[in-house]
């Protein structure tokens, strides 16, 4: 990614956060990143494609951190907490994330998590996916994906309308999983 690209996106994620991708102008994001208009417009097109890249971006940036939690410990059940865990402290902390969890200013961006996510659903899969292949090798694949999405599809559940111990409900609802994949 060009520094170019990564201005942009930071600068389109924190005006989409404080107006929502409706109220999101190409020249607010061109002024913020210091560069011309015609310079957003040749980077992304248009506003849905800057809209589109800002929300994998994000979800990228999320799921590096899980990444890195879930490979930080030999205990796979230890590592899914910690990764669990991150993506829940970084959605408090991320002024985005914040924002369209809340439904602040960007309620228009929660499709992307919700009716159009099927994006950001198959980024996070993918993540968690190799993750239980690493550590269940035995697994067959469609269980391995139905696990994996599982984990994911509870995460986003508990961000979007927080419910008591996420983590734990996380946890125990994969180990059930992969119980039930052992014994069956």
């Amino acid at each position: 990614m060009t520094e170019l690209t990564r201005a942009l996106l930071g600068a389109a994620a924190e005006l989409v956060a404080a107006h929502g991708s409706r109220g999101l102008r190409m020249a607010e994001v061109a002024a913020k990143a210091g560069v011309s208009r015609q310079s957003v417009y040749n980077e992304f097109r248009n506003k849905e494609r800057l809209v589109q890249a800002v929300a994998l971006h994000k979800t990228s940036e999320f799921l590096e951190g899980v990444r890195e939690r879930l490979d930080s410990t030999p205990d796979p059940l230890e590592g899914l907490r910690e990764g669990i865990r991150f993506a829940f402290d970084l959605a408090e902390q991320d002024i985005l994330a914040k924002s369209v969890l809340s439904g602040a200013n960007a309620e228009d961006m929660l499709p992307f998590l919700t009716t159009r996510g099927r994006p950001v659903l198959k980024l996070a899969t993918s993540v968690f996916a190799r993750h239980i292949r690493r550590h269940w090798p035995d697994l067959p694949d469609p269980r391995v994906h139905l696990i994996a999405e599982t984990i994911v599809r509870m995460a986003l559940s508990h961000l979007l309308t927080p419910g008591s111990r996420p983590i734990e409900a996380v946890v125990h609802v994969t180990e059930a999983l992969l119980a039930a994949g052992r014994d069956g």
